[in-house]
């Protein structure tokens, strides 16, 4: 049922729309029968300044980016990286269509690979929280939050939090 390979994909970006604004950073965690084996964090550079709201939740800015690495590049990275691997994200939906948006504009084509969603996963399986938020649920299992809205640390709150789910599960079916 739950995955023991997979690469866990997060994206800073400039807004909420994958059509208007822009990703400025790429994190990645490559797990092999549950365990870490590598990690990526890109800075992307935009083509539009970043909003003080974004560097205030994020800490990234514009200075950070002036040398970052271009968005072609950065999906190419990733996706060597990623290779066929089945990605995983928090609110996959988010950070997928943004990838989606991004790999059409630059290579012609999606990805292809299999996404799996803790938000989906937790709103199944984890009960009596007030909201499904990725901090929300690193606080239900004690997961340090410190250092979130950067890629690579809310990559490795989402992997924390998709091995509670997964002891949820096994937890729940151990009783039948």
């Amino acid at each position: 049922m739950f995955e023991k390979d997979y690469v866990i994909v997060d994206l800073e970006t400039t807004g909420l729309s994958p059509v208007n604004n822009e990703i400025i950073e790429i994190g990645a965690i490559k797990i092999k029968n549950n365990e870490i084996v590598d990690r990526m964090d890109i800075l992307v550079k935009p083509e539009n300044e970043v909003s003080p709201f974004i560097t205030r939740l994020t800490g990234i800015t514009n200075e950070m980016l002036l040398d970052a690495t271009n968005i072609h590049d950065a999906l190419e990275m990733f996706s060597n990286f990623a290779e066929d691997s089945v990605l995983m994200a928090h609110n996959a939906n988010f950070d997928m269509s943004f990838l989606n948006n991004n790999f059409k504009r630059h290579f012609d084509h999606g990805l292809e690979n299999k996404c799996l969603d803790t938000l989906v996963l937790s709103r199944k399986y984890v009960k009596g929280i007030k909201n499904y938020k990725l901090e929300t649920l690193a606080n239900y299992f004690n997961i340090n939050y410190i250092g979130a809205h950067r890629s690579l640390k809310d990559c490795e709150i989402t992997f924390e939090v998709y091995k509670n789910i997964e002891k949820i599960y096994n937890k729940n079916t151990s009783l039948c």
